[in-house]
């Protein structure tokens, strides 16, 4: 299958109406999607921040953690009615057209980060 995110869309839909028996409330959904960009921030925290990792967390999955954002993402975007394919592709021409020279004339950008 073509993951697009039409059909990822499509994909998270066909499981909600299945498994999940119907969405959470867009708010709820809100709320679970906050929950789990902390879990990311966690996991970033410790693997590139000052924070070391708790024996209890030596299991954290980063790609886990954002696939589980994109699948809220995605719920939201089915509630609402928002294609994000189409969303994104207009957020990249607006991006685009906005600072096409914006990053590339920054000298804090040309500066090594130490990364």
């Amino acid at each position: 299958m073509d993951y697009t995110l039409e059909n990822c869309q499509k994909i998270v839909d066909d499981w909600v109406n299945t498994f999940g028996v119907r969405y959470f409330s867009e708010l709820t959904n809100t709320a679970i999607l906050m929950e789990e960009v902390g879990e990311l921030a966690r996991i970033m925290a410790r693997q590139y921040g000052e924070q070391s990792f708790k024996e209890n967390e030596k299991d954290l999955d980063m790609a886990e953690e954002m696939a589980d954002i994109l699948f809220v993402l995605l719920c939201l975007a089915n509630q609402t009615g928002i294609q994000l394919e189409e969303a994104f592709k207009k957020s990249m021409l607006k991006k685009t057209a906005r600072d096409k020279e914006r990053h590339i004339k920054n000298p804090k950008l040309q500066e090594d980060s130490g990364n």
